[in-house]
């Protein structure tokens, strides 16, 4: 009986729990319903309000009345739109159970969640796609600058090399080729053009300029090969093309004016006489090549006949090699101007007390070095054992030096670089460290592994002369079209500043020394004074050795500096062969 009216009291439990929430789910359900209306009746009140609003607006703007009906129509339109929907989703939202509307949050939240993740791949792949867009760019640009840079700086290069025969044998066949001219305008190479047509390529001036003009006879040369770009490409005026063109006769090749100075190069030529070897001379301030001459040499003119015999020839001494630019030498002594100057950066104040005992002969344990001849030459100062040339002493200044700084200075100075305005080969310097007592010892006397060209030996000098400033040396001065207008012209540009003045200044002391005191003094002439350091430079041990000179002479007048370098091949001292052919040529220079 108990357990019956427990289950009554349990059911009445259940019945009244079940009406509660019948109620709280119709009072929500009204609640609900009476917010949507309150929301659409305040909606359309506000509609109604707006659309007053642009009746008074309509009638105030009489001058645009269709176009103001029409945005009010619309607004309408749109605000109705925007009702019907409220009014729907509320409607809707109003007959949801609470479970349906959890359900459209979470279906409202994944979209959104979807959307999210979709903006952000579209912002991945809009990054990538610029990234594509301006790498693209930057290559572009890159290539276009390359092709102008090529275009600007190397094209005369390509165009020039002796191995692009066909282009130019393309350009002789349309292009008389064109003078070479020295500095005041004396025909270095000219082209005779008979009445059938046919070309014959003379150099007047012969043996004497053989080497740096060249040739073109058999293949190209000298400045017939690096001119060629030139040489080949008229710059004639239309009417004259035109003429040229209904004649049948080619185009006339532009001129080329070159640095070269006849006198100069005569007197060069002349003072070498029948020794092997280079002597170059150059502006020390500007760069200019004012004589460059090479022994052995060979008559251009003739070329054609034996030059067969001599690339066959196996006891031929390279008569075709420019020595000025391709040969390389051991510096010798003249390369105490680079050892000087790292001694006095390493040892910024103790070189000025420098002092050494000269016996003739140097021994380190097992190791000798000998001054040239054995001469004994006492107590030394610094600039005294620069004057005469005392191995001994600087083959003790070598083992003080760092050789990795060493090698950085001697690269500073060209070796081992490509160095533009002229073709020439790289000089060598190749010691980095001192792991070689004896290497280094031979090394800081311009023996060792050292090599070093006449041209750049002769830039060497020059910057010292130039305090310290390295000129880039240039052959061709302008180029001229056949009828004598300028086409374009060369100026002086550096290639870098070695030293500093105050060292260049030094230098210059020690070098004025050589001359007046030293073993030098073959250079001195009249109209300048003369500055230098000789060499004497052993190659093997059962010939001569070759006689350098490198040096400057200062005009008394006019201040002018022109440099020289003088090598003559197993001819013995510097002093006594190579100085006076350097004093023939400054003399040929200044007077």
């Amino acid at each position: 009986m108990k357990s019956e009216e427990d289950e009554l009291q349990r059911s009445e439990a259940e019945l009244r729990r079940l009406r509660r929430e019948a109620n709280a789910t119709d009072r929500t359900r009204r609640r609900d319903s009476r917010m949507s209306e309150d929301r659409r009746r305040r909606s359309e009140e506000a509609s109604e309000r707006r659309a007053r609003a642009d009746i008074h607006a309509e009638e105030r703007n009489v001058k645009k009345p269709e176009a103001a009906m029409e945005k009010r129509a619309r607004e309408q339109g749109e605000e109705g739109s925007r009702g019907r929907r409220r009014r729907e989703s509320s409607s809707a939202s109003s007959r949801m159970t609470p479970e349906e509307r959890q359900q459209m949050r979470a279906q409202q939240q994944i979209r959104r969640a979807a959307e999210r993740e979709h903006r952000n791949q579209l912002r991945e792949t809009n990054k990538e796609i610029i990234l594509c867009t301006y790498l693209f760019i930057a290559i572009f640009v890159v290539v276009i600058g390359y092709m102008g840079w090529f275009m600007h700086t190397q094209a005369d290069t390509y165009k020039n090399n002796s191995y692009n025969s066909r282009r130019q044998t393309l350009l002789e066949e349309q292009c008389v080729r064109g003078d070479i001219l020295a500095s005041d305008g004396t025909v270095l190479a000219e082209t005779i053009v008979d009445e059938d047509g046919s070309e014959t390529r003379t150099y007047p001036q012969g043996r004497v300029f053989a080497h740096v003009v060249g040739y073109s006879s058999e293949g190209t040369s000298g400045l017939e090969s690096q001119a060629a770009a030139s040489l080949l490409d008229s710059h004639e005026t239309i009417l004259n093309k035109i003429l040229n063109e209904l004649r049948g006769r080619k185009e006339t090749g532009d001129s080329v004016q070159t640095t070269l100075n006849v006198r100069i190069q005569e007197a060069a030529y002349e003072a070498l006489g029948d020794y092997q070897g280079a002597v170059v001379a150059m502006d020390a301030e500007t760069g200019e090549i004012l004589a460059m001459v090479s022994k052995p040499d060979f008559d251009p003119n003739t070329l054609s006949e034996y030059y067969d015999e001599l690339i066959n020839d196996e006891d031929d001494e390279g008569t075709l090699v420019n020595r000025a630019t391709y040969g390389l030498y051991p510096p010798g002594s003249t390369f105490k101007v680079l050892t000087t100057l790292e001694y006095m950066r390493e040892y910024p104040k103790a070189w000025k007390n420098f002092s050494f005992e000269c016996s003739g002969i140097y021994n380190v344990d097992d190791l000798t070095i000998q001054c040239y001849g054995q001469t004994a030459h006492g107590e030394l100062d610094l600039a005294g054992a620069f004057a005469c040339s005392c191995n001994g002493a600087y083959a003790s200044i070598g083992r003080q030096l760092d050789f990795s700084d060493f090698y950085s200075l001697c690269e500073s100075f060209g070796f081992n670089q490509t160095i533009s305005g002229v073709s020439m080969t790289k000089s060598i310097f190749r010691l980095k460290n001192n792991k070689s007592e004896f290497l280094s010892m031979q090394t800081s006397i311009g023996q060792g592994e050292t090599q070093v060209t006449p041209l750049l030996n002769c830039m060497i000098a020059a910057s010292v002369a130039n305090d310290g400033v390295m000129m880039k040396p240039y052959l061709i001065d302008s180029v001229m079209s056949s009828e004598g207008n300028t086409v374009k012209t060369s100026s002086p540009s550096r290639y870098a500043d070695v030293m500093s003045k105050k060292e260049a200044g030094i230098l210059q002391d020690m070098m004025r020394r050589v001359v007046t005191d030293g073993t030098g003094s073959g250079a001195a002439g009249s109209g300048y004074t003369a500055y230098g350091k000789t060499g004497s430079a052993e190659v093997t041990k059962e010939q001569e050795t070759d006689a350098w000179f490198i040096g400057y002479g200062v005009s008394d007048t006019t201040g002018r500096k022109i440099a020289v370098s003088v090598v003559v091949e197993n001819a013995g001292g510097g002093g006594s062969v190579a100085a006076p052919i350097a004093r023939e040529v400054l003399e040929a220079a200044f007077n």
